[in-house]
Formats: C-alpha cells, sequence, structure tokens
C-alpha cells in the first residue's frame, strides 16, 4: 500500500483534485473533545431516479481496472420473494462486445427495510413492489444503471394477538386495543391492519381504530380479523364508580417545551382512591398574543406517555376525565427564548476539492490540533494547530492510497490517530494508524487491512482499541496497544442490516444499521455477557433510520437519550425534490446539494423498554452528524448548516417547534468548491468554541456569544 508523506512549508498551498464527493458523521471521545466522522458514501456522481436513501448505503465505486462497463445482466432479471427470505442475485458487467469484464467492480442498493443486497444474497423485509438498482463504471466515468424489481408478499399470518387488554373496563371510559400478527416462524409483522367487531354492541362497541366504549354493565367479546385470522378477547364491564377527579399538578413557571408529568387522582364514593380506573386527558389552547396574527404552525401541545409538554406559548387548559366525571387546570407557558448569537472566529480554507470530518485533540506538546479528511481528495488529510482558535495553522499534509478520507479520528489519550480509506487504487483499503508523538507533523504507525477490504466508513477509537465499520457489513475490533503492530481482535455483524455509524460508550457498542435500526452490543462492560474478545448482542430498537447513533447521558433527569439520524441524500417524493447536484458534484462549481432526513430521539433509560418521545425535524433539510454535550445538541444539519440546540429537561416532541434553537449558522464561501453553498459535515464544541466542516468550504471556527439581557 502507497503511504505518503508531504511537508509543504507552513501556510504553503496545497492543490487537492477532486473526483467524488459526500459525507460523514461524528464520533467523540468519553473526554472532552466530540470528534465528527463523516460515513462517506459514494454516490457516484449521478442522479438514481427513484433510488431510497439506503441505496447510498453501500460502499463507494472505485477506479477499476480492464475495459468500462458497457451494460450490466442481471441473473434473476427480477425477484419474487415472501418477506424474510434470501435469494442469490449476481450481476455481471459486460463490455461493449458483450464480453464479461473480470473484476468489475458492481454495486447494488435496495431501498431502506425493504430490500436489502450483500454478499450476493438479497433480502426482503418488507411487502411491496420494490427494486434493487445496481451500478458499475461506463465509459468517459459515467455509471451504468441496471434496475431489478423485486416483488415481495407477506408470509400467510399465522396467529393474531389482541394486546393492552385491561382486566376490566369502566362504562363511559373507553380503552383502546392493539392487535399483534405473527407467521407461522413465529417472526412478527408490523403493522398488522384488522377488522374489529363486538359481541354484543349495547355493551360496548369498538371501532376500525380498535377503540372499545363500554356502555353498560355486562360481557362482550371483542374480535380482531386479518387475513382470515381472528383473535378475541373476553371483557367485564362494569359500572364508572367515579365521582370526582383531583388533578396534582401544580402551577408552575413553564417555557416552550418543558415536560410535565400528568398527575390525577380518580376518587369514589366517601373520597376513596381508584388506582384500577383509566383515566384520559385532552387540553384547550389559547395562544399568546405574540402568536395570534400568524398562528400556531403546527400542533399546540403534545400528551404522550402520561406527559404533557406546550409547543407553543400560551395558555394550555388539561382536561383529565373519567366516564362523565371530570376536572380541569390551566398553565401558562412562556417563550423559551434560548437565542444566542453565533460569530466566525478562524477557518482553514479548503477549497480545491470536498471536505469530510474533523477530530480535535490536544498533542503531547500542549498546543491543540484538528486532524481533517477530504471527500474525493485522492487521499489527502490535512493537520491544523488550532491553538489560536482565531487563526487556524495547516502544519502538514498527509496523503494515502484512497480516493477518500471519510473518518478521522484521535484516542481520547492523544496518542494515535486513525485514517479511513476508501476507494483505494488495489481496493485493498482498511485503515491507517498515525503516531502523534509529534502532533504537527503525524507519521504513519502502521496500516491494517484484516477483514477490512470492503471499505472503511467509520471509526471510533479508544485508547486501547480502534474499532472499524467494514464495508458496512461489519465492525472490527483492532488492538492498537502497539500502534506499530496492531492486532485484530473480533469483530460483529448483525443479519440482514447495513451498518453505517458507530459510537462505544463504557463498554456498550450503539450502531446505526439500515434494515435493523439501532444495535446495542456489550463489547466489554461485561453487564449483558460480552467481551472485547466475544461481542454479544444487547437489543435492538426498530426504527426506519440507519445512519448516524449518538447516546447521551442527561445528569439533571437521570435518563438516557439516543439522538438517531436520517441522513437521506435524495429528497424524491417531498414537495421541494432538492436539485439534480450528483451530475456536477465532482466539479467545481455546480449547483448546491440537498438532503432530507432529521433526528430521532429516543428514551434509552430503559434498554429493553425504549421509547421514541421525539425528533429534531427541518422539513427542507437533511440531519448529519450529531453531537450533545451539557445538554447541548450540535447538529450538522448539511444545507440547513451549523444549529445549536437547548436539550435540557425531559424531551417530548419536535425540538424544532418548541423554540430550543439557540443559534444557526450556515457557511458561505464564493470561492468554494461549490460557491455559496452550505452543506455542513458535522460539528463539535472545543473549548468554547464550535468546530465544524463544511463540504465545499473547509474548517470552521466559531464562537457562541454570551447571552444578551434587555434592561428596560
Amino acid at each position: 500500500m502507497l503511504v505518503i508523506i508531504v511537508r509543504p512549508p507552513v501556510g504553503a498551498s496545497l492543490e487537492l483534485h477532486a473526483r467524488s464527493a459526500h459525507r460523514r458523521r461524528s464520533r467523540r471521545p468519553t473526554t472532552r473533545r466530540s470528534p465528527a466522522a463523516m460515513n462517506v458514501i459514494r454516490t457516484l456522481g449521478f442522479a438514481i431516479g427513484g433510488l431510497s436513501t439506503v441505496a447510498l448505503l453501500g460502499a463507494p465505486l472505485a477506479a477499476q481496472d480492464g475495459p468500462p462497463a458497457a451494460r450490466l445482466v442481471a441473473e434473476p432479471a427480477s425477484l419474487t420473494m415472501k418477506a424474510g427470505e434470501s435469494r442469490p442475485l449476481k450481476v455481471t458487467a459486460l463490455d461493449a462486445a458483450g464480453k464479461e469484464i473480470p473484476g468489475a467492480i458492481v454495486r447494488v442498493f435496495g431501498a431502506r427495510r425493504a430490500v436489502g443486497y450483500s454478499d450476493g444474497q438479497v433480502t426482503a423485509f418488507q411487502a411491496g413492489s420494490h427494486q434493487l438498482t445496481a451500478a458499475a463504471q461506463g465509459a468517459g466515468g459515467n455509471p451504468v444503471i441496471l434496475e431489478i424489481p423485486v416483488t415481495v408478499t407477506w408470509p400467510a399470518l399465522g396467529r393474531l394477538e389482541i394486546a393492552n387488554a385491561p382486566a376490566r373496563l369502566y362504562t363511559g371510559a373507553t380503552t383502546t386495543l392493539d392487535v399483534r400478527g405473527f407467521h407461522a416462524d413465529g417472526s412478527e409483522r408490523k403493522g398488522v391492519t384488522a377488522s374489529w367487531r363486538s359481541s354484543a354492541p349495547a355493551v360496548a362497541t369498538v371501532d376500525r381504530f380498535g377503540n372499545v366504549r363500554p356502555h353498560r354493565p355486562g360481557t362482550v367479546t371483542i374480535t380482531a380479523e386479518a387475513e382470515g385470522v381472528r383473535a378475541t378477547k373476553a371483557l367485564t364491564v362494569v359500572a364508572n364508580p367515579v365521582t370526582a377527579i383531583e388533578i396534582g399538578i401544580a402551577d408552575q413557571p413553564l417555557r416552550t417545551g418543558d415536560v410535565v408529568a400528568l398527575k390525577a387522582t380518580a376518587r369514589g364514593t366517601g373520597g376513596r382512591a381508584l388506582t384500577d380506573v383509566p383515566i384520559s386527558w385532552s387540553y384547550t389552547y389559547v395562544p399568546d398574543d405574540s402568536l395570534v396574527a400568524p398562528g400556531v404552525p403546527g400542533g399546540a401541545g403534545i400528551i404522550q406517555y402520561g406527559l404533557f409538554t406546550g409547543n407553543y406559548p400560551g395558555k394550555y387548559t388539561l382536561v383529565a376525565r373519567s366516564g362523565s366525571a371530570f376536572a380541569e387546570t390551566t398553565l401558562e407557558v412562556k417563550p423559551r427564548d434560548v437565542r444566542r448569537r453565533i460569530s466566525i472566529t478562524g477557518r482553514g480554507s479548503i477549497t480545491s476539492t470536498h471536505t469530510s470530518d474533523l477530530w480535535p485533540w490536544t498533542g503531547k506538546d500542549g498546543r491543540d490540533y484538528c486532524l481533517v479528511g477530504t471527500w474525493g481528495g485522492d487521499g489527502w488529510a490535512l493537520v491544523f494547530d488550532i491553538t489560536d482558535l482565531n487563526n487556524p495553522v495547516r502544519t502538514d499534509s498527509i496523503r494515502v492510497d484512497a480516493r477518500t478520507i471519510n473518518d478521522v479520528t484521535v484516542s481520547p489519550d492523544g496518542r494515535y490517530g486513525a485514517l479511513s480509506r476508501e476507494g483505494a487504487s488495489n481496493r485493498v483499503n482498511g485503515v491507517v494508524i498515525l503516531d502523534l508523538a509529534d502532533p504537527a507533523h503525524p507519521k504513519v504507525a502502521a496500516t491494517f487491512d484484516q477483514e477490512l477490504t470492503g471499505g472503511v466508513h467509520n471509526m471510533f477509537a479508544t485508547n486501547d482499541y480502534l474499532f472499524a465499520v467494514s464495508g458496512g457489513a461489519k465492525y472490527v475490533i483492532i488492538d492498537v496497544r502497539d500502534i506499530y503492530k496492531p492486532r485484530y481482535v473480533s469483530e460483529y455483524r448483525h443479519p440482514n442490516a447495513r451498518l453505517h455509524d458507530l459510537w462505544v460508550h463504557d463498554g456498550i457498542a450503539y450502531s446505526a444499521q439500515g434494515g435493523a435500526g439501532t444495535v446495542v452490543v456489550d463489547v466489554g462492560n461485561g453487564k449483558y455477557g460480552g467481551t472485547i474478545e466475544k461481542p454479544k448482542l444487547v437489543t435492538v430498537y426498530e426504527v426506519n433510520s440507519g445512519h448516524e447513533i449518538f447516546p447521551y447521558f442527561q445528569k439533571k433527569t437521570g435518563k438516557v437519550y439516543l439522538f438517531i439520524g436520517d441522513e437521506e441524500m435524495n429528497r424524491a417524493g417531498r414537495v421541494w425534490e432538492g436539485t439534480n447536484y450528483r451530475n456536477e458534484m465532482f466539479t467545481p462549481g455546480g449547483v448546491p446539494q440537498t438532503s432530507g432526513g432529521y433526528v430521532h430521539i429516543v428514551d434509552f433509560t430503559d434498554p429493553m423498554n425504549p421509547k421514541g418521545v421525539g425528533r429534531y425535524h427541518l422539513e427542507d433539510f437533511g440531519a448529519h452528524d450529531i453531537i450533545v454535550e451539557d445538554d447541548v445538541l450540535y447538529q450538522a444539519y448539511y444545507e440547513g448548516g451549523v444549529r445549536v440546540v437547548d436539550v435540557s429537561g425531559e424531551l417530548l416532541g419536535n425540538l424544532a417547534d418548541q423554540g430550543r434553537e439557540i443559534a444557526v449558522f450556515k457557511p458561505y464561501d464564493p470561492k468554494g468548491y461549490t460557491p455559496n453553498a452550505s452543506f455542513v459535515m458535522n460539528a463539535m464544541p472545543w473549548k468554547g468554541h464550535v468546530l465544524f466542516t463544511d463540504f465545499n468550504s473547509g474548517l470552521w471556527v466559531a464562537k457562541l456569544e454570551p447571552k444578551q439581557t434587555l434592561t428596560p
């Protein structure tokens, strides 16, 4: 493998040639540093009509030896499968003469959580008409594309199960029943739609959503039916004993986004407390004067999980009800107003190629540095001295055999760094490990590619071990206690999933995996029986998102939150469908990049009972790298810029609706690779400042100004 150390004079210009482009995700050690690492995904420089986000999960299409592809042939040409099945698929690249091209690189992509492809096997996840897209490099570097239809049907339902049925129902108190469907092999089919009916409508009725409304005492059997399979539940209705309800919510100062626990006691004759009677909650809303003219852009408040939050300022009257008894209380919610000014203090301009990830650290010499990768930049990484955050200075450059260094990282102790590689000339990728004894001028200690030849999208560094994502299929754990002799330790591969991002905290690895969700593995914590040599699965949180992941412990509430990012590079089907930027991605100039997707927020305090409680969603932009520190979210939101968000207190609902945004900055540079086009890759706090990289203009340094208090 070719590794070149280039040492231009300090401050000298280094021309970098760009051929390809994209993004990456952030990574942060368990120290104050918050390194962001960019999951670079080569999109072949073209727009694929109808290709979903997961289509971008494959390894990059490196330059191939031999003639360009003229067409692709799939065997079979189409597939019909049942969900859960896997079938072999072979895609062959042919030259202009119709002959097979030996060793041709063909990438096959599938739709997120619908159908996937790995190691020559197609796996079906979701019923429907889907397609796989195969791509290879054709004449002039233009892609050759083949669409392969995949029809997926569900296996027959084996049984239904009615869930959430209480021991008894009370007249006038509605209860919602859920239905779960299972196939003959025991696998569950999500989202089963059943028809419902009641055996005794005079006793209780049920609507098509499973809402059971008891009318008078008696017995009733509720039936759910789907695809000829039935489930029944016998229920008893008794007279509702509630004569009064007492609300136990104290009047308190609230800001938008603050969460209130809903507390109420149902009482019967003589004031006796009733503990098993359901109480339903609702609210009415009178907007604050500041909102009366423009109105409220979304739902004013949220009631969920026994909690309430007001998204917008105003007066909320909460109503608790059981049967004919009800009580109400009014709360006033005021504007959160956490806004602060953000100012740019310094730059490390990179405009001759696209920029990927950054990672700051304090060197052994006591000065501060930042390692920056390039995307499609022919394997260059740059080192900046950022001791003076008003004046970052490039001290060195490193070139390795790769098209893209999509992830860079540094160990928490600053002893070693690592560069991920994709698109190596010999197709052997892996990682390059750097000796940071002289932090201004790193030198290559070793390369490591065992089990990593598929290309490395992401890494996570601890002092003793380096975790590296291998071609989206698995992560490999490398012993780097001797950085000159790295050693393979173990690996973890999750079935039927496409790995994109990885974060390790306290011996637990959290990974974002398309087709599965968030996969949690014990890699040395020991609580769940895992070790670094033998990782063990803890749990999987199923979510239709598999790109970015950040676990965060909130000290004040004691809660653990997972922030999970979508990172969608295709806006097809939205009102704003974005630009056709991929056609010009590798040419300076061009049109601005566009994206979609948002950040999911999951209460993971109980890993075996996680709850999706919120999101940070801006419809016209796409979310990327995620860092949370000291109850502040530092979010790279691609063309939406770098966004700093208050995530203090319990979280519920869309943060963007609650006035939680502290500051926003969209970088612009008339001399950028794409001029004046914001596309922020990652952002992280560093010694009272915010560091971030922009795809088109390089490294930026910003500072949040103190909040100004106006005095009358």
